[in-house]
């Protein structure tokens, strides 16, 4: 089973951890492109957070057309995991991106699994109506 992980930036090492331990378990993983980047070192996490900050994180998405780039894996994948944790002061933060590709994903019929509890958010009764499957952490109720 093909895996796409979705999820903030700011848990790039998280989402690393979850990538391997899946890998472990036979699946094939895919991890957000700038996640792959900021692991390779090409750029930092610190960066990418003063470019959240400044509002500058726009041009480096439209620059390496991130959005369109990571559809092109979800429709490849036959599942999404969004690794949802607390951030910005909410328990298990989903943010737009993420929102989007589990759009993405939900319209292209793959199967959602969020890693933690549907986050009490503006767009929570869309993100319940896309009916994900919450594992709780078990990566092991992916299948």
């Amino acid at each position: 089973m093909k895996i796409a992980i979705c999820g903030s930036l700011n848990f790039t090492h998280e989402i690393k951890i979850i990538a391997d331990k899946l890998k472990n378990l036979g699946f094939e993983v895919s991890i957000p492109i700038s996640s792959e980047k900021i692991l390779r070192g090409e750029f930092s996490l610190d960066e990418i957070k003063k470019e959240k900050e400044n509002g500058e994180f726009s041009k480096r998405a439209i620059k390496f057309d991130s959005i369109r780039e990571y559809w092109k894996i979800i429709k490849e994948a036959d599942a999404i995991l969004v690794a949802n944790f607390d951030k910005n002061n909410i328990e298990n933060y989903i943010g737009g991106n993420s929102f989007l590709e589990m759009g993405f994903a939900h319209i292209l019929n793959k199967k959602i699994f969020l890693l933690n509890e549907i986050p009490e958010m503006i767009y929570n009764d869309e993100i319940k109506a896309m009916q994900p499957k919450v594992i709780n952490g078990d990566l092991l109720k992916i299948k």
